[in-house]
């Protein structure tokens, strides 16, 4: 009872912040609700590699890119950019869902003016575990709220520029030698 009475004494001598008080309309600060966009026609996308060989798109050949992957070599460790090609808006956020070859990733993604498009785009370290959802070569499933879902065919092209990106840009050694078998020109190894 001693203790309940010492708390009511304390908080009468705290002083009250004054409060300004402001009348809004609800009605004029609701907003419309968008309406999501339908998840875009995948069939026939294909992963290609760009012409400098740091980045990989899945889109239509010859139309703008779904979803990129890319890689900065500057940084260290090095860091893999997801990018969704989707409009939003500024200070927008979103946990972008990846599911498949038997793992479920969620990336961090914001809202980002690029070159005059709006799109949503998030970076983590090449070696986040998170990434193995593109490692293997089976069909994805890509989901951005409000931004529809993309159905990737299955592919090795993603795990190879993932793997190629944990190891900073470097070939290596095993991939190079599978490749010279598979041509046919072996080299003397000492």
């Amino acid at each position: 009872m001693a203790l309940a009475a010492i708390v009511l004494l304390a908080a009468c001598d705290r002083p009250q912040a004054p409060v300004d008080g402001q009348r809004i309309s609800l009605d004029a600060v609701r907003g419309e609700a968008e309406n999501p966009l339908p998840s875009p026609d995948t069939q026939g996308a294909v992963w290609t590699v760009s012409a400098d060989g740091r980045a990989i798109d899945f889109g239509q050949e010859d139309e703008p890119a779904f979803l990129t992957l890319s890689c900065d070599l500057r940084e260290q460790p090095p860091r893999l950019h997801i990018i969704r090609h989707v409009i939003g808006r500024p200070g927008e956020k979103a946990l972008f869902p990846v599911i498949g070859n038997g793992t479920i990733s969620r990336f961090k993604l914001d809202a980002t003016l690029v070159d005059g498009e709006w799109r949503w785009e998030g970076a983590v370290p090449a070696s986040d575990p998170q990434l193995d959802v593109f490692t293997g070569a089976r069909e994805l499933e890509a989901t951005l709220p409000g931004g529809g879902s993309l159905a990737i065919a299955g592919s090795r092209i993603p795990g190879e520029f993932v793997n190629w990106c944990r190891a900073g840009g470097r070939v290596q050694q095993a991939e190079a030698e599978e490749q010279e078998a598979a041509d046919g020109t072996e080299t003397d190894k000492p």
